[in-house]
């Protein structure tokens, strides 16, 4: 009681703290600021130095609108009942109160542009201006976005909330990568930073709430030729674990199907030189993506509100560049389910600080809420983060949940992976009868390279029924 009553005083007392939230498409956590040096991602790494660095933040599902409703819904999937790229939270909870939703309902002028739901799948209640995409020929905040947003919203809802499956057969897409030198504005990220930065301007003087969603790194990996050039493709070094864990099942992997609908890839051997292809050109995108969001911070800058902006900056999942002979995301490995997530909020003790405890997507939610000093949201499954951008050491969670669903021998599984600061164990699950029919464990202090499944060795049997026990706690039934 006594802290609500502080952080409502706190938010009387000074300027409401406005909402810049930026995510990127599948971005994984290889920057500098995360210790790559290979990489060339200047103002990520300076909005590091003005915030926290998490190392181990979770996704609550690798792959794009489960990880996405996640997040904005601070719900976890088990709750949300989104597991694909069709379904749309409003047919299964309708009554959720999305993050920018919360905002709006608390005063503020919430607003998003490019990709923050699912393509397709955008969110009319969430937005007091109607959602901007880069496909739309006008500029924001338009009365025309205003009747598309609204048009799109009444279809989804007479279809039950679904949109048509996405996927494409193999080799049905034109080539995986393209190296641009001309018309770099017509680029959509490059639309939705110019459209980005006219929001701020017009938002200036108000409580805003902003979401910023970047398509780049994403398949396919086109980014202008510049930033092809700051990685020779002699030089690009390959990720030196491309083997399977032995002992891990058959179906933990993915056969990478996304990347295969490219016309240069199909199915078959990806051969060594179309994979340093490919490292190099997701480095290129990358890069690219680091130069719109500086734009983006520098605009902040120019209009003074970054002293009264709490910025968040997510990766909606990790991603495989053929780590145990992985492409895309799909799995509960870490390379999958590991994130980028940096966080800087006015007024945080520390900065430029690296956090190795764990934190999950779900918890942004909380963590906004509390940072604006609004009441804490109702519902969400997340904890705030706040107190660890203020002491990085102090004590986190003690697991981290990601799942992910396969389908085996005609049978339906929902793989539940917990992680703590050592283990990752993970259990598959007959969806139906809750039956466990595999199990892995990772142990990242012996073995970081995720190499070898360890869930049969009898010493760590201990430490598999207690993180069995973490995911029938965080699994058990909501009450939602």
């Amino acid at each position: 009681m006594l802290r609500r009553t502080f952080l409502a005083v706190l938010a009387q007392s000074k300027p409401r703290m406005n909402v810049l939230l930026i995510g990127v498409d599948d971005l994984r956590p290889e920057l500098g600021c995360y210790g790559a040096k290979h990489i060339h991602s200047p103002n990520i790494d300076a909005l590091a130095s003005r915030g926290t660095v998490f190392t181990k933040a979770y996704c609550q599902q690798a792959v794009c609108s489960p990880s996405r409703t996640s997040l904005l819904t601070g719900l976890r999937p088990d709750t949300t009942k989104i597991y694909d790229l069709q379904h749309h939270f409003r047919g299964t909870i309708p009554d959720a109160v999305t993050l920018p939703e919360y905002f709006k309902n608390n005063g503020y002028t919430s607003t998003g542009l490019g990709k923050l739901f699912h393509g397709g799948l955008d969110d009319a209640p969430s937005w007091t201006i109607p959602w901007w995409g880069p496909n739309m020929r006008y500029d924001w905040n338009s009365a025309e976005s205003r009747s598309r947003a609204q048009r799109i919203h009444e279809q989804l809802k007479a279809k039950n909330w679904t949109i048509e499956p996405t996927g494409s057969p193999a080799g049905t897409r034109g080539p995986s990568w393209q190296s641009v030198e001309s018309n770099e504005d017509e680029l959509p990220d490059n639309r939705t930073t110019a459209q980005a930065i006219t929001a701020l301007k017009e938002l200036k003087g108000k409580p805003f709430f902003l979401g910023v969603g970047f398509a780049k790194p994403h398949l396919p990996f086109i980014a202008p030729k510049r930033f092809f050039d700051l990685y020779p493709l002699r030089k690009v070094e390959m990720p030196d674990y491309p083997e399977p864990p032995t002992g891990a099942p058959s179906f933990a992997g993915t056969n990478s199907g996304e990347l295969r609908s490219y016309g240069d890839i199909g199915n078959g051997p990806i051969s060594s030189e179309k994979a340093r292809e490919l490292v190099r050109a997701y480095y290129a995108c990358t890069s690219y993506t680091d130069e719109n969001i500086g734009k983006i911070l520098n605009e902040l800058d120019r209009q003074g509100l970054r002293d009264n902006t709490m910025v968040v900056l997510f990766g909606d999942h990790g991603w495989h560049l053929n780590n145990h002979g992985n492409w895309n995301k799909h799995t509960n490995y870490e390379k999958a389910t590991n994130s980028l997530l940096i966080a800087s909020m006015p007024g945080q003790k520390q900065r430029g600080a690296t956090c190795d405890r764990l934190v999950e997507f779900i918890d942004i939610y909380p963590s906004f809420a509390e940072g604006a000093g609004l009441p804490a949201p109702a519902k969400v499954q997340g904890t705030s983060f706040v107190p660890l951008l203020n002491n990085p050491t102090a004590k986190g969670k003690p697991v981290a949940l990601s799942q992910y669903p396969r389908t085996y021998e005609k049978q339906q599984l929902m793989g539940y992976s917990v992680r703590d600061e050592r283990f990752r164990y993970t259990e598959w699950r007959k969806r139906d009868t809750k039956e466990v029919i595999a199990r892995e464990l990772y142990d990242y202090k012996e073995d970081p390279q995720e190499s070898a499944n360890r869930a049969t060795r009898p010493e760590l049997q201990s430490q598999i029924k207690t993180m069995s026990d973490h995911i029938d706690r965080l699994t058990a039934p909501s009450p939602q």
